[in-house]
C-alpha cells in the first residue's frame, strides 16, 4: 500500500508540473522568442549610440551620435570609402572633392553638396546640407572645434600606425557600422586582408627597404609612424630609411640620393605626391629617382624600385576598405610576380 500511495503522489506531481508548463511556465524556445522580441524592440527604440572617436587634440573620447542617421556629411575619403562599402550611398548628402575613381560618383552627383576639400572645409555648405553627423579626417583636425559649434556630432577617425593599417580599418569600419546597426557586415568586408599581408611578409622576409615620397622635385624618406607604414609594419620589410625616433608622419624627411646609395636597400618604394594631388608641371617620380646615383644601386639593377601604382589612394585615402585593397594590390603586383 505504501508503494501504491508513493506512485500516486509522484504521478500527481508530474501532472501538476505538466499543467504548469502549459499555463504559467515558458519553455526554453518561448523564452528565446521573448528575448528576441525584446532585442528587436530595443533596437527599434534606439535613438543614439556612443562611439569612440578623436577630438581636436587627437585624444580618444566617447561621442554620442544619432543611431541610423539619415543624412551624413563626409570630409574624409577613408570614412566615405567605408560608408560606400557598407552600402550607405543614399545617406551621403555632402562630400569633399576627390579624384579617386571609386568615389567620384559622389562628387559627380548633383544631389550631393560640395563641402570643399579634405584640407579646407566650406562651413556654409556643410551647414546648408543639414547633416545629422559629420565625418572628418586628420587634415581637418584643425577645424574640429569650429565644426562642433554647429551643434552636430563630429566623428574624427584616423589610422593608428601602432595598431596597424588593417586593424585600424577594421576598428573604424566597426565604429561606423555600429552607427547604422550594420556591425555584422564588417567581417565579410575585411575578409582576406590578413592572408594577403601574410603572403607579402613571407616574400619580404629578411629584405630591407627605403620608403619615400617624391615631392617638389625632391625625395623624402618615410618611417613607420605614418603614411605608407603598411610596408614596414605589416608587409614585412625592414625600413632602414630613418631613425625610429624621428617624426616622419606627415611628409617625411628630406634625404639626399647619396643617403639612399649609402643605405644599400634591397628595395626602394616611391610614393609620387605630385601625381597624387595633381600638381601641374611637376616632374614624374621616375624622372626624379632614376638618376646616376640611384641607378648604381642593387635595388635599381635588380628591378626593385617600386613606384606605388595608386599614389592618390596612398596619400589621400589610407584607412578605407577599398583603399586597403588597392594598396595591398600595389605591393602584390610588384612583389608576387
Amino acid at each position: 500500500m505504501r508503494n501504491i500511495r508513493l506512485l500516486t503522489v509522484i504521478a500527481a506531481a508530474a501532472m501538476g508540473l505538466s499543467a504548469c508548463s502549459g499555463t504559467g511556465v515558458k519553455p526554453a524556445d518561448a523564452w528565446a522568442d521573448a528575448e528576441n522580441e525584446k532585442t528587436t524592440e530595443t533596437a527599434a527604440d534606439r535613438t543614439t549610440v556612443t562611439v569612440k572617436t578623436l577630438n581636436a587634440n587627437k585624444e580618444e573620447i566617447d561621442l554620442e551620435v544619432p543611431y541610423d542617421p539619415e543624412r551624413v556629411a563626409v570630409m574624409d575619403m577613408a570614412a566615405l570609402d567605408i560608408l560606400d562599402q557598407l552600402g550607405l550611398e543614399s545617406r551621403v548628402v555632402g562630400v569633399s572633392d576627390t579624384s579617386l575613381d571609386y568615389l567620384k560618383k559622389y562628387v559627380d552627383n548633383e544631389k550631393v553638396a560640395a563641402l570643399g576639400t579634405i584640407k579646407e572645409d566650406d562651413m556654409e555648405a556643410v551647414m546648408a546640407s543639414e547633416p545629422d553627423v559629420i565625418f572628418i579626417g586628420g587634415r581637418l583636425a584643425k577645424a574640429y572645434d569650429a565644426l562642433s559649434e554647429i551643434q552636430l556630432p563630429v566623428v574624427y577617425l584616423s589610422t593608428d600606425t601602432e595598431l596597424g593599417t588593417v586593424e585600424s580599418v577594421r576598428k573604424n569600419a566597426g565604429i561606423i557600422a555600429s552607427m547604422f546597426g550594420l556591425e555584422d557586415k564588417v567581417d565579410g568586408l575585411m575578409e582576406g586582408f590578413d592572408a594577403r599581408l601574410a603572403a607579402l611578409s613571407e616574400s619580404s622576409k629578411g629584405k630591407t627597404a627605403i620608403i619615400g615620397m617624391c615631392t617638389s622635385g625632391g625625395f623624402n624618406v618615410l618611417g613607420n609612424d605614418g603614411r605608407c607604414s603598411l610596408i614596414g609594419r605589416e608587409a614585412g620589410f625592414e625600413n632602414i630609411g630613418v631613425d625610429a625616433n624621428i617624426d616622419t608622419s606627415t611628409h617625411g624627411n628630406e634625404a639626399s640620393f647619396e643617403f639612399v646609395v649609402e643605405k644599400t636597400p634591397d628595395y626602394i618604394f616611391v610614393l609620387d605626391r605630385d601625381a597624387a594631388i595633381g600638381t601641374e608641371g611637376a616632374k614624374l617620380a621616375k624622372d626624379i629617382m632614376e638618376n646616376e646615383l640611384v641607378m648604381g644601386t642593387d635595388a635599381y639593377k635588380n628591378g626593385n624600385i617600386v613606384y606605388l601604382a595608386h599614389p592618390a589612394v596612398w596619400y589621400t585615402a589610407e584607412g578605407g576598405i577599398r583603399a586597403l585593397d588597392l594598396m595591398i594590390g600595389d605591393l602584390e603586383s610588384a612583389l608576387l610576380k
